[in-house]
């Protein structure tokens, strides 16, 4: 199934609280209804077998049943692109071309025509491009069914599950289909995003688990009986629309695109009240004003947006990160704090067995061989594959059968088994946190002692501890020793930190291990070693004390971490001013993920963490991440700059025409040559989505003060520049009206395109090369705008003396431009030098200076 279609998240109706086994779902047979059925009946219409479907059988059902998979609306190619004509901006541009047909300027007619059929051609090829993009990216994300067929477990994707399939379901999974539960022990389910309900529910064996619901403890088997749309999440979905989040940066930009409509409204008001005062011709005077209202838009921003955005996404996939929320990108740039687990992200989560401590003159032997029992080895979890890996004779345990297996679960912390010798004598097993397993046992009195000083010793050398206890038929459980587990830092993970800390990015370890052992890491990893104990932190209900908060603010990292602890870490650090990215794996990680502002599944997390994140990692370890923040951060750049120019390029154009009409009583320009100076325009701009762009070396975030003085300096620069041409062509050169005007396109056209240039870069613009196809699209552009003006096309011939002549004038005003550009940061966003302070309080200096996230 895609990830989408069984994202708990994706219903945004009002979900009625009630259990989904009463309400109505497909029927394979309209006369049966399978999840109420007994259970054996169940099992004999769907064709069950312990060893599973065949192959041949599967097939045959998949063709019979459909893909385990809610299909999506897809909207018809031909209304899609139909739907480029229709809205406020293409009614403007409709009503334009009606206003030429009627006062027969045919040339205009034809012009604007063909803006309406470009913008709506090269919008829906580029947005079509971007949704196969992220439909491609989201394909990777896909969740796997555990499924027996043929005797055999295998992790095909979850859509191609059919009714009657043996799966597995285990903490962390969402369930992939509707199925009923089979032999082993009740289980916990999260049913929230199908009934509402905020606590998991018990499910026992015989009972329906449904599609889209998360499994939040235990493992079982279970059957599936129906699958697809004729699930119970299939029919919720079917009802809903996905909600769109709108990021920082689009709410900035559309509010910057409503304020240049109303500016240009106001101008475009005034020109026509001036013209109806001079008495000029109502319907020319009407076309043009529409036609100006179409240039002053930005009608591109959009097709900007989502193309910047999903290349974005497709350069951080190259990277082996999987973006789930577009917005993401931008949160990611702005995040200055980073909690990441120890496990698998700072560490290789490739544990070794070190040599054990048994209690009671148990032999190290059997102490392994108990904790073995007490591990399943086909779960693949990193700690039961370290002890059984740690068995010296592999053979030692055919000799016992596992009666019943009761894995790992955030709550009890332990594993147990009951399991049959050879001689037919029962006993039980377990293994888990020594705490844990030492309140379990009846010698703890006796052995506690012993036991913590090796724990404390082992924790000082960087092992874990891992307690066994084994417990005689109905006897009591007596305490057998301490596994000692070693899990090396990664190789890449101290130069990493070093980097992340360059980059304003504050690392914080988060581990669910003893202080010491975090110590012990942290030391290793050159991260400090002021970790706190997550014991004394309170929970999200809790609001803690400035005294408290600047201890976790200050913190290098947290020890002893519950999932609940996770949530309450990134709340505090939010409410600090902070932007903050959280790493997880767990179905307990999931909350902490979502309320993060960039959550991050790491690689082999579960489907609900992966569901939760808003960033998936494909691969191991830290790096992965601080690649993914400098590509976001190279991201928000290019959005940047894209708005910058966006907006001094809408007020150049403007301020100029409105000034030339009402104070000179002169059109500069036609209405098909702003036509065709905004085609162009919009053509050669969609290419910065892949420019090339330095990074900072601190935490993105808008500051639209900035923004906003940069491209009004360079706004009214433009018209300066544009007013003395003018001024040179009319009172010095003395040229007549036909001949000012292609002088003024062409000098717009070209001004406007080498403001990309200096839009893109903070220092001089040669100080970051473009990306050549950015430069050939705006030489391309400026090349055909040139023959335009030069040979006359729908405008009288300027010539190539005066066009060279306008291409030297403009290339003087852009370098005076960049001087004027690089005074203006100077003075909106001086760069602030770096006083001696510590690394941590440095971080809070920055974070106080610069401003924060938008609205």
């Amino acid at each position: 199934m895609e990830p989408n279609a069984d994202k708990p998240k994706t219903p945004s109706v009002k979900k009625p609280n009630v259990d989904p086994s009463k309400a109505p779902v497909a029927k394979p047979n309209a006369n049966e209804d399978l999840k109420s059925l007994p259970l054996e009946e169940v099992k004999k219409k769907l064709g069950f077998s312990p060893d599973g479907l065949s192959e041949a059988e599967a097939a045959k059902r998949l063709t019979q049943y459909g893909s385990n998979e809610i299909e999506e609306k897809k909207t018809n190619p031909f209304l899609k692109f139909f739907s480029y004509f229709w809205g406020p901006i293409p009614w403007m541009i409709e009503i334009a071309v009606i206003l030429s047909g009627v006062v027969g300027h045919w040339p205009d007619f034809a012009i604007i025509l063909l803006l309406l059929f470009a913008n709506a051609v090269v919008g829906f090829w580029e947005e079509n491009k971007a949704a196969n993009a992220i439909a491609a990216l989201k394909a990777q994300l896909a969740i796997k069914a555990r499924v027996k067929r043929d005797g055999k477990w295998s992790t095909p994707a979850a859509r191609e599950l059919v009714p009657g399939d043996l799966i597995r379901l285990r903490s962390g999974d969402i369930v992939p289909a509707d199925a009923r539960l089979l032999d082993g022990d009740p289980v916990e389910v999260d049913q929230s995003a199908l009934t509402g309900e905020s606590l998991p529910v018990e499910k026992k064996s015989g009972e329906a688990v449904f599609s889209g619901s998360i499994v939040r403890q235990g493992e079982i088997g279970a059957l599936v009986y129906v699958t697809g749309s004729g699930t119970y999440f299939g029919k919720t979905a079917q009802l809903v629309q996905e909600a769109h989040t709108v990021s920082h940066f689009q709410k900035a930009v559309l509010k910057i695109g409503n304020d240049l409509i109303i500016l240009a409204a106001v101008m475009v008001a005034a020109i026509i009240g001036v013209a109806i005062f001079r008495g000029d011709p109502i319907l020319t005077t009407l076309q043009f004003a529409l036609v100006l209202t179409v240039a002053a838009i930005p009608v591109a921003m959009p097709t900007v947006l989502s193309v910047t955005m999903a290349v974005g996404a497709r350069l951080l996939a190259k990277k082996k990160a999987i973006v789930s929320r577009l917005v993401a990108i931008e949160e990611l740039a702005g995040v200055d704090i980073l909690c990441a687990d120890k496990t698998g992200t700072l560490t290789q989560n490739k544990l070794t067995l070190g040599d054990p401590f048994s209690v009671n003159n148990v032999p190290a032997e059997q102490l392994v061989l108990n904790a073995a029992l007490a591990s399943r080895g086909d779960n693949n979890d990193t700690i039961d594959l370290a002890v059984l890996d740690g068995l010296k004779n592999k053979d030692a345990l055919k000799g016992y059968q596992v009666v019943h297996f009761q894995p790992f679960d955030a709550v009890h912390k332990r594993t147990e088994s009951t399991v049959k010798a050879q001689d037919g004598k029962q006993f039980k097993v377990t293994k888990g946190a020594p705490q844990v397993i030492l309140a379990l046992a009846a010698n703890a009195d006796q052995v506690k002692e012993l036991v913590m000083k090796a724990i404390d010793a082992f924790a000082a050398r960087g092992f874990r501890s891992l307690g066994v206890a084994r417990a005689e038929g109905d006897g009591n459980w007596q305490f057998l020793g301490v596994l000692p587990l070693f899990d090396p830092p990664r190789e890449d993970a101290k130069a990493t930190i070093a980097t992340a800390v360059q980059m304003g990015v504050k690392i914080k370890m988060v581990t669910g291990d003893q202080l010491a052992i975090a110590k012990e890491t942290a030391k290793k990893l050159g991260m400090g070693t002021n970790i706190l104990d997550a014991a004394s932190l309170g929970d999200s209900k809790r609001q803690e004390t400035d005294e408290t908060a600047e201890s976790v603010e200050k913190a290098d990292g947290f020890a002893q971490v519950f999932p609940e602890h996770k949530f309450h870490i990134v709340d505090v650090l939010q409410k600090r001013g902070h932007m903050v990215g959280m790493t997880g794996d767990g179905v307990n990680d999931a909350p902490a993920l979502k309320k993060a502002d960039c959550g991050i599944a790491v690689s082999g997390a579960t489907d609900a963490a992966r569901a939760a994140a808003s960033i998936v990692l494909m691969s191991p370890g830290l790096s992965v991440i601080i690649d993914a923040v400098k590509e976001s951060r190279k991201i928000f750049q290019r959005m940047n700059s894209y708005a910058i120019y966006r907006i001094a390029e809408t007020l150049r154009v403007l301020l100029f025409m409105t000034a030339a009409i009402l104070i000179f009583n002169f059109y500069p320009l036609t209405a098909v040559m702003i036509v065709m100076l905004a085609l162009l325009n919009d053509g050669a701009i969609l290419s910065i989505a892949y420019d090339n762009v330095h990074y900072k070396d601190q935490p993105e975030a808008w500051n639209m003060h900035m923004v906003m003085g940069i491209a009004s300096v360079l706004g009214i620069v433009g018209p300066v520049a544009a007013f003395g041409l003018f001024f040179l062509g009319r009172t010095i050169f003395h040229l007549d009206h036909n001949h000012l005007q292609p002088l003024m396109y062409l000098m717009l056209s070209v001004a406007g395109h080498m403001t990309i240039f200096l839009t893109r870069t903070r220092g001089p613009f040669w100080s970051i090369p473009p990306a050549r196809i950015l430069w050939i699209a705006v030489l391309g552009t400026q090349i055909i705008a040139t023959l335009i003006a030069v040979y006359g096309f729908l405008m009288p011939p300027l010539g190539w003396k005066w066009a060279g002549f306008v291409w030297g004038y403009a290339l003087v005003w852009a370098l005076l431009s960049d001087r004027v550009k690089l005074l203006a940061y100077r003075f909106f966003d001086p760069v602030k030098k770096p006083k001696p302070k510590t690394e941590t309080k440095a971080e809070k200096d920055i974070d106080k200076d610069r401003p924060h996230k938008l609205g």
